[in-house]
């Protein structure tokens, strides 16, 4: 079995060393990371139910995908293979801002992330990996935006953090779209 390295940075997202993944969380040390969040041309976000199985945040609802690029992996190609391993698919991906948190998990586990956001448009079928994603549903950015508000604890902490964001970027870049196309 592999043993997956995270990429250790600092607060420029500079690389400063390798890290083996869960020694990583268990450290809270800074690390680089994405988050991809898909939208059919509805303007609905396509959002995964983590499996039960993952070592942490698992049955949370959260963005399409996350992970860690690997060492000697730009962090563009991380999202575009992680895309395809989580929910069995691939769709043009573009940057759209990132931001850095730090936030305690389950299992004592600490996320301390430079967090690289990145958006795409999809209208094909979704094949979710069951070891990654248990369920996936297209939602509403109003009523996602509801649910975070009523049950946040249904969600992973860094779509809690990276939502107001991500529904700045939308209504930047989409909303507008949506309402003429509808």
């Amino acid at each position: 079995m592999r043993i997956e390295q995270v990429i250790l940075v600092d607060e420029q997202d500079q690389p400063v060393g390798a890290c083996e993944k869960m020694s990583a969380h268990e450290q809270g040390l800074l690390h680089r990371a994405f988050s991809v969040f898909i939208f059919n041309s509805r303007g609905r976000l396509l959002l995964q139910q983590r499996s039960k199985g993952k070592y942490h945040s698992g049955g949370l609802w959260t963005n399409t995908c996350c992970s860690h690029p690997r060492p000697g992996e730009t962090t563009e190609d991380a999202a575009y293979r992680r895309l395809q391993e989580e929910m069995g698919f691939q769709t043009e991906l573009f940057h759209a801002f990132t931001f850095t948190y730090r936030a305690e998990l389950d299992k004592e586990l600490v996320e301390h992330e430079i967090d690289h956001v990145f958006t795409g448009i999809y209208e094909g079928e979704v094949f979710p990996n069951s070891e990654e994603a248990m369920d996936h549903s297209y939602m509403d950015m109003a009523q996602l935006e509801e649910s975070l508000e009523r049950f946040p604890d249904k969600f992973t902490v860094w779509l809690r953090i990276a939502f107001p964001r991500i529904k700045s970027w939308w209504q930047d870049h989409f909303e507008h779209s949506v309402v003429l196309a509808g």
